[in-house]
């Protein structure tokens, strides 16, 4: 009964998203996987289309370690020993020795003297930007950041917020000189590579901007880097879009969830920022962690990427990754140049987007289509993302497709 008036809003809410194209609808249910065979990676099969196997192209696992053998081993072993879950949040009960040592591991990785996890990286994002804003600070951030970088940013109280348009670093300039002396503190924010496109983060030139007006700032300028795409994927080691640009922030948030194919997000920085941030962050505080056994298996994966077998990972996402771009261009396709195992196919036209994803359905390949408003009008594509699953095989069966 107490839901009787509103009803008939949500509901409203809800056909004006679908005649506008931007419903989510029906999430596909993945059933089971089918193993690699024939030259060709696995296949995946879904809740009501029985005896069909479909090409994944839309999966973030850009490692494929989700369903690694020592991954899963990890898993197993950690949820016999700790159980299922953390039974209650960090501070009072929650802290299992995992969770200790894979924030170590990650501190290392990043070359940091410190590292703390999150349940997600949507948390971690979420946790950590607003704790670093004042009513006297200046949010400056990149036109294409992540729905999470967006959200925080809401969830703060600066003192302005601008965004500069994607990758333009001069303009990024010019709001630092606009102002000077009238702020005491400055965040500069962006992702490291962007979701949509497979792009990167110029991280040398920004840093060199902001270095320039560093001593202006009485509370400093501090540059943070949501690389969730980035690590794993860049660098010739897979640290990261700072690795591939040579170039380091002062904050680094990124994810288990993609590249090591596990759960969780996490923060790199300075030991008195994560002390603080442990005593500020609420998504950290007031949440439960990531599951013991998850964050032994995210342990295994960065011990797997960090070594010969993670190189030759790395190796065989970025070869086929090429050959999916050279493939599209071949074609008369428009993509991005990029080095990322995110191929957008660019296509412009929201309707050609659905009616593309549609046909390559029929013909068994899983892809997404990005619209409205999670890109601009006139900006719609179909995000292909490479995986070590991957094989030449599979490549060439969606470019024969497309």
């Amino acid at each position: 009964m107490a839901l009787d008036k509103l009803k008939p809003i949500l509901e409203a809410k809800l056909e004006e998203s679908a005649r506008n194209g931007i419903r989510k609808r029906h999430e596909r249910i993945i059933t089971g996987r089918q193993p690699p065979a024939n030259g060709y990676g696995p296949r995946y099969l879904l809740d009501g289309y029985e005896g069909r196997a479909f090409l994944r192209m839309n999966s973030n696992s850009y490692l494929g370690l989700h369903v690694h053998p020592r991954v899963i081993d990890a898993e197993e072993r950690a949820a016999r020993q700790f159980g299922a879950g953390p039974g209650s949040v960090r501070f009072i009960s929650g802290t299992h020795q995992p969770h200790i040592e894979l924030e170590r591991r990650l501190a290392a990785f990043h070359g940091r003297e410190a590292a703390m996890i999150f349940s997600a990286a949507y948390a971690a994002v979420m946790g950590v930007l607003p704790q670093l804003i004042t009513s006297e600070t200046l949010v400056v951030s990149d036109a294409l950041n992540h729905n999470s970088i967006i959200n925080a940013l809401r969830l703060a109280k600066p003192y302005a917020r601008r965004i500069y348009g994607h990758l333009d670093i001069r303009e990024l300039d010019g709001i630092l000189e606009q102002f000077t002396g009238e702020v005491k503190r400055v965040l500069v924010v962006t992702d490291g590579v962007f979701s949509m496109r497979g792009d990167f983060a110029p991280l040398d030139e920004i840093r060199e901007v902001c270095n320039r007006y560093q001593t202006l700032f009485e509370e400093g300028l501090i540059i943070a880097v949501d690389d969730s795409h980035g690590v794993g994927t860049l660098g010739a080691l897979g640290r990261g879009t700072e690795e591939r640009t040579a170039a380091r922030a002062d904050i680094v948030i990124a994810t288990m969830g993609k590249a090591l194919g596990v759960n969780g997000g996490y923060v790199a920085a300075d030991k008195t920022v994560i002390d603080y941030l442990r005593e500020t962050a609420p998504f950290y505080i007031y949440s439960n962690p990531m599951t013991p056994s998850e964050t032994a298996a995210a342990l295994e994966a960065l011990n797997i990427l960090d070594s010969d077998e993670g190189m030759g990972l790395l190796e065989r996402v970025r070869r086929h990754a090429a050959i999916l771009r050279k493939g599209l261009f071949e074609r008369g396709f428009e993509t991005i140049g990029s080095e990322h195992p995110i191929v957008p196919l660019l296509i412009g036209d929201s309707d050609r987007t659905r009616k593309l994803v549609k046909n390559l359905f029929i013909n068994q390949i899983l892809a997404t289509g990005i619209g409205y408003p999670v890109v601009p009008k006139g900006e719609e594509e179909i995000r292909f993302q490479v995986t070590a699953e991957h094989t030449e095989k599979d490549i060439g069966f969606l470019l024969d497709h497309l």
